[in-house]
């Protein structure tokens, strides 16, 4: 015997199978976050990020200045982006020498290696970096995620308080196309219309250098402070660097952000972390370099 209601209630079940394993597999999202640590212990703990940073409430420092390596070096393959259904990210292939590029400067001890680049944003209604930047939310928020070269993954990295460092670069929209050269920036932008369902992933068509995401960017403007990571487990081991320049973003790219579904087929939008406390953490800015004494960076090291 046939049943018409019984086959369309069995196909419906099977087209939302995927759906459903893919999103229990993501089992976080931004709709309470404030309930993260019932599964993350870690996201209500200290040092969380992201936080308000004010130019006026930090210390001011002659850091040495950050040394990007191999940034503005070709990868030796195309950049596949994925959309996972918290954010649109991509990894970071090697760079034509073999090796990917890497960070290092300032307060950083070690060499960190590039893992991979994601983004935050808001929605029609909203800004959507993470860091508040000068009493100011902007429209989006880009981290290039580092792990130090003494461990050997990302996941061992979480397990140490000096096993990652992030790159937060900020952007704000402008009525006109930006100026200046970001052929890393367009191709990631160019995506973005091929990324609108959960778990879809589109590979660029040109190579590109890391460097090219920032631009003309004021790579020596910079706040640093000790946080976390801003989604689960909310491993408090990040050194974070926030650029001082924010960028510019033409207002026909930030939509595309807003067209993104996530696992349960719905916009996948506003996806930050509210606002952390700073607690009796220090933030600081680097001001022009005048050599320390190697005493008074050791001491700075151990803040």
């Amino acid at each position: 015997m046939h049943f018409p209601a019984f086959d369309d209630f069995y196909q419906r079940i099977v087209f939302l199978l995927p759906f459903v394993a893919n999103f229990r597999s993501n089992e976080f999202d931004y709709k309470a976050p404030e309930r993260w640590q019932d599964k993350y212990p870690q996201c209500g703990g200290s040092d969380q990020s992201p936080i308000a940073i004010s130019r006026r409430k930090v210390i001011s420092l002659n850091l040495p200045p950050l040394v990007f390596g191999l940034y503005d070096e070709l990868f030796d393959d195309l950049v596949t982006m994925t959309n996972n259904g918290h954010t649109v990210e991509f990894k970071v292939p090697s760079t034509i020498y073999g090796v990917r590029p890497y960070v290092t400067g300032g307060l950083l001890q070690d060499c960190y290696d590039v893992e991979a680049v994601h983004f935050h944003w808001g929605s029609p209604q909203s800004k959507g970096s993470e860091h508040i930047l000068n009493g100011r939310r902007y429209d989006l928020e880009m981290h290039i995620v580092h792990r130090n070269t003494k461990y050997l993954t990302l996941d061992e990295a979480q397990n140490y308080s000096d096993g990652i460092t992030v790159l937060a670069v900020l952007f704000k929209i402008v009525r006109t196309s930006p100026t200046f050269y970001q052929p890393g920036l367009n191709e990631v932008f160019s995506s973005l219309l091929h990324l609108g369902n959960f778990n879809s992933s589109y590979t660029v068509q040109e190579r590109f250098t890391l460097g090219s995401l920032l631009g003309n960017l004021d790579r020596g403007n910079f706040f640093t402070y000790k946080g976390s990571l801003t989604t689960p487990p909310c491993s408090p081991v990040v050194q974070w660097h926030v650029f001082g320049e924010v960028l510019p973003i033409s207002h026909q790219e930030l939509p595309k952000f807003w067209q993104l579904r996530d696992a349960r087929g719905l916009p996948l939008q506003k996806n930050f972390r509210p606002l952390q406390s700073q607690e009796n953490r220090l933030i600081f800015y680097r001001q022009a370099f005048v050599p320390l004494q190697q005493e008074q960076l050791q001491e700075l090291i151990w803040l």
